[in-house]
């Protein structure tokens, strides 16, 4: 009776769990591959599952609804850039324009990289619904705070933490906006020159904050 029971919760070697958490996956691949093409108005919760090869039953033991899904898709991928892009400025430690610079150059180069991230990172989550527009909100703030870590001032310096909050959220809103612009065709830009452009951007906004230090 025992292996029963074994054999009615693990197939090829993988319990229930396992099972389940690779259904997820392929809904989630499934969501960047229909709401970063055809685009999140578009694609159905029943066009996702066949394009996942699953049924509708297996999309609703992991997701409440296809905003849900966009939701999931959206803080897999944000999860994953802050993680290279913080890693890259580490890397480059303790030189604070390298870091600028590397970190940067992991943030552009994965969005411009893969048409269906940018689409739906820079695009899609746009209004989706008030959640997502909250989570949207709160992602600019981390990137914001993520710029911060690498150029604030030492202790004691005169910039005001305010100055700082304001000059590294207009910049977070400078690179979200050129990058919009460019994934709907109204740049022409290389990604290098993206790159440069940003990178110009910040390192003058660092010397300006540097000099008041």
């Amino acid at each position: 009776m025992t292996g029963t029971q074994t054999a009615g919760r693990r197939y090829g070697g993988r319990d229930a769990a396992q099972r389940q958490q690779e259904r997820r996956t392929r809904l989630i691949q499934a969501g960047l591959d229909m709401f970063g093409t055809a685009g999140y108005a578009s694609a159905s919760v029943k066009q996702v599952c066949s394009h996942a090869g699953l049924t509708e039953r297996y999309f609703y033991e992991s997701f409440r609804d296809r905003e849900d899904l966009l939701a999931g898709v959206y803080n897999e991928l944000i999860a994953t850039i802050t993680a290279e892009t913080a890693q890259a400025a580490v890397a480059a430690a303790p030189d604070v324009d390298a870091q600028l610079r590397a970190g940067l150059e992991v943030f552009i180069r994965t969005l411009t990289g893969d048409a269906r991230k940018a689409r739906l990172v820079l695009i899609e989550v746009v209004g989706a619904s008030p959640r997502l527009e909250v989570r949207r909100r709160e992602v600019l703030h981390e990137f914001a705070a993520l710029i911060a870590a690498v150029v604030a001032p030492p202790p004691g310096s005169e910039v005001s933490s305010n100055r700082l909050s304001m000059t590294t959220m207009s910049l977070v809103g400078g690179v979200n906006e050129l990058l919009v612009d460019w994934t709907l065709g109204h740049q022409n830009a290389t990604v290098e020159e993206l790159i440069d452009l940003c990178y110009t951007l910040f390192i003058a906004a660092y010397r300006a904050i540097s000099d008041q230090s």
